[in-house]
């Protein structure tokens, strides 16, 4: 059995209300589109059809928020006097946006302007004293802050100080006390009315540009899409206009950075939607303020420059690269850290290394969280600073900030919030800090957590998932935040082709069968499945959402798997002949045996963490859990493999059943060969076989290993004796049957336990052990 990740709750939308068939005739839409809809909140025709086509015409009155006027009237006296104004930004993909948005805003009204984005390493996210205190030495009169700002008390204070005025832009949540600022421009603020408060820094900075202008800036609504995109703010009400304009200017765009960024990164015009931002340009703006300057990025977005644009296009692909490689390298250590043993004890993780650049700790953190779905904190040791820096993410239902505010005296330096936190710790306090962070996961029930819910539209028959579906769908888009992509319920006849892909085979891909319909899937990041699914091919219920793939001018659907799920045993046939290193490498499996000496030499070969269990030890071991089992070896019998499968439960097993030489194969010796012995032994006495039972089994022409369990047999029948090597007949000896002796009853059960459970087509091993395991 693999269980899912996540609680799957069905809509059933292909059963719509009577509402939503009503609304869909109205609308000449599919009812499971309206029924989509109404689950949503959008519950009139009017509401839908709003939805449904997004334009300028939605967006709300900039004069609505809090402090515009204030903020704008400043703004125009600083361009009125010839001001030094300054923009102050953020390094990511929503604070660059954001600085671009708002220069060129300002530099079209003719101001005195410049910008300025920190560095993450240097000056820290927000307002810096530092940094105001530099830029009002150079002559700044007026900063005005984007993506950032409510919470720069020190700094803007300062500014007052120094005769510098602030008006703070900002959309992050809102502190007790507010900053002494000429005005804060926040869709949120507690003394507003603004009608939407989901708007990005991007999106603010945008609404500024608006009420500055005194019209919607089209031009700027590329910049305004990307920012919203990636900072995953709701895609609803007004930035579900803001992208879907923006899109439709992305494709055709004249900003030349933009157009050379899209080429470096392969990027089709024609292609675009807001994946293509997620996935494609933002993590590349992003990538120049994780490892250095973010202020290149501003450049880019704005420049007039040709030559100027492909090389910053060319420095942000460089550096994306090289972000990724880093997380590669980096993630690789710390995932192979959080399953050695000392780390597997704990239920939170404190990945620590040295050299490590902390621009991409909180993406390694999420890779370890995704893998071992526990809260994790990925640290960067400065042995000769004495401190610990990185970042932390969280899983479902655990308040990472709750987890380490109470314990501030291990740390320089934190903030953060539930999901994400970033902190400089007391290196020589990190044993304590972990022994907290456990504590943590105690004291708010981490391991009591329900699975997270999963809304599900629909169980979807595989020949429903067309691409007129796919674009019916695609009327609900833009998606992201608060709209979804909607996801469906496959439950395939079979899967086919099932393989792991990509440099380290990481990923998964799978054709889904039912009748007469084929559908490709892939999962990124899970195909350790592939050996499950491909034993388990009948037995899997999958979530996925319905993809285009387009190859050569030729589309395709394919479904892009989001969990999975197998039900019943998952039984692998790896049945072997020859046993490798890397068959004892899972960390967490349990591996069982039934030969002791084989246990005695390969016992080393496991993991630290993994278990082992040995049939000599079945009492003493009593009842185990294992997440995979493995059948290292052919037991002689089927009580004892029975045995095992009782005294251990599993989600998985894995069957090597490796045997150094088949009895089944071997046979049992024939009644000529018997006699033949029987003679031998009547005329020879003092027969050494401890030296020369090879050079005997020559002279009879009987197999070594046959006339071993000959001599066994002869002497549990009192037929011959062997004492101290030597071989000799019993004199007169008892007329009995050879089959009564022991040792051929035993070999008997092996060969009927090896033609069971090493010559059998897997479909009969795989059902042997289901009743094996079902029996009482």
């Amino acid at each position: 059995m693999i269980e899912a990740h996540y609680d799957w709750q069905v809509k059933a939308v292909d059963q719509p209300s009577p509402e939503a068939v009503t609304l869909a005739e109205s609308l000449d839409l599919q009812p499971m589109i309206t029924q989509i809809l109404l689950n949503r909140g959008y519950n009139s025709e009017a509401q839908i059809q709003a939805f449904l086509n997004p334009d300028l015409g939605q967006l709300h009155d900039p004069m609505q928020m809090h402090d515009m006027q204030k903020g704008i009237d400043r703004i125009q006296s600083a361009i009125m006097n010839d001001e030094h104004v300054t923009i102050y930004g953020d390094y990511d993909a929503d604070g660059v946006t954001s600085t671009a948005i708002m220069y060129e805003t300002l530099e079209q009204l003719g101001a005195d302007v410049d910008y300025f984005i920190p560095n993450r390493f240097v000056d820290g996210y927000g307002p810096n004293v530092a940094a105001f205190e530099r830029l009002i030495e150079a002559g700044t009169k007026l900063i005005v802050t984007v993506d950032n700002g409510v919470s720069g008390h020190d700094a803007i204070a300062r500014a007052n100080e120094l005769g510098c005025d602030v008006v703070v832009t900002d959309h992050h949540e809102l502190p007790e006390q507010l900053p002494e600022a000429s005005a804060i421009i926040h869709p949120r603020h507690l003394d507003g009315d603004y009608p939407f408060g989901g708007l990005s820094g991007a999106g603010v900075a945008f609404k500024v540009a608006t009420a500055l202008l005194e019209e919607v800036p089209q031009e700027l609504l590329d910049l305004a899409a990307i920012g919203t995109v990636a900072d995953l703010v709701p895609l609803v009400d007004e930035n579900r206009v803001i992208v879907a304009a923006g899109l439709q200017l992305l494709a055709q765009t004249d900003r030349i950075g933009l157009v050379a960024l899209m080429k470096q990164a392969g990027i089709d015009a024609d292609q675009l939607d807001e994946q293509t931002i997620g996935f494609g340009i933002a993590p590349r703006l992003n990538a120049l303020g994780r490892l250095d300057d973010a202020a290149p990025a501003v450049k880019l977005l704005t420049t007039l420059d040709d030559e100027e644009a492909e090389k910053l296009a060319e420095l942000t692909e460089k550096q994306n690269k090289y972000r990724q490689k880093l997380v590669a390298d980096i993630s690789e250590v710390a995932l192979k850290q959080a399953s050695d043993a000392q780390h597997q004890q704990h239920s939170t993780l404190i990945i620590t290394g040295s050299g490590w650049h902390e621009g991409v700790l909180g993406i390694v953190a999420s890779k370890v969280v995704e893998a071992t779905g526990k809260p994790t904190v990925v640290l960067d040791v400065n042995s000769e600073a004495g401190t610990a820096k990185g970042s932390g993410r969280s899983v479902a239902n655990f308040n990472l900030f709750d987890a380490f505010d109470q314990h501030r005296d291990l740390l320089v330096n934190f903030g953060g919030h539930a999901a994400a936190v970033g902190m400089t710790a007391k290196a020589n306090q990190l044993e304590a800090l972990q022994a907290s962070f456990d504590q943590a996961a105690i004291d708010q029930q981490l391991s009591d957590q329900p699975k997270v819910a999963l809304p599900i539209a629909a169980q979807l028959p595989l020949g429903e998932a067309t691409e007129a579906f796919y674009q019916a769908l695609r009327q609900l888009a833009p998606f992201g935040t608060d709209n979804p992509v909607p996801s469906f319920l496959f439950k395939p006849a079979d899967l086919k082709d099932v393989k792991a892909i990509g440099a380290d085979k990481k990923h998964l891909k799978f054709q889904m069968v039912d009748q007469d319909t084929t559908l490709n899937a892939i999962d990124f990041g899970q195909g350790r499945l592939a050996t499950a699914l491909q034993s388990a091919s009948t037995q899997v219920e999958l979530i996925g959402q319905i993809d285009l793939n387009v190859w050569q001018g030729r589309s395709s659907v394919q479904i892009m798997v989001k969990d999975i799920a197998v039900d019943g045993m998952v039984i692998t046939d790896q049945r072997t002949q020859q046993l490798r290193q890397q068959m004892f490498t899972d960390p967490q499996g349990t591996y069982v045996f039934f030969n002791q000496r084989l246990y005695e030499q390969l016992k080393s070969q496991l993991s630290p963490t993994a278990t082992s269990w040995l049939l000599a030890d079945a009492d003493r071991l009593g009842h185990l859990t294992a997440k995979t089992l493995y059948l290292v070896d052919c037991p002689d019998q089927l009580a004892d493999l029975k045995l095992a499968l009782t005294h251990i439960s599993a989600d998985q097993i894995v069957v090597y059943f490796y045997l150094k030489e088949s009895h089944y194969l071997l046979g049992m010796p024939e009644r000529a060969q018997y006699a033949k012995l029987f003679r031998f032994v009547k005329t020879h006495s003092d027969v050494d076989v401890a030296h020369r039972l090879n050079e005997l089994a020559k002279f009879l022409e009987i197999v070594p290993a046959q006339l071993v369990l000959m001599l066994q047999i002869f002497q549990e029948l009192s037929f011959v004796t062997i004492v101290q090597g030597k071989l000799n007949q019993v004199p007169s000896p008892t007329h009995r049957q050879i089959t009564e002796a022991p040792s051929y009853q035993r070999r008997q059960q092996q060969i009927e336990t090896e033609k069971q459970l090493l010559y059998s087509e897997t479909a009969e091993l795989k059902a042997m052990l289901r009743s094996l395991i079902t029996q009482d």
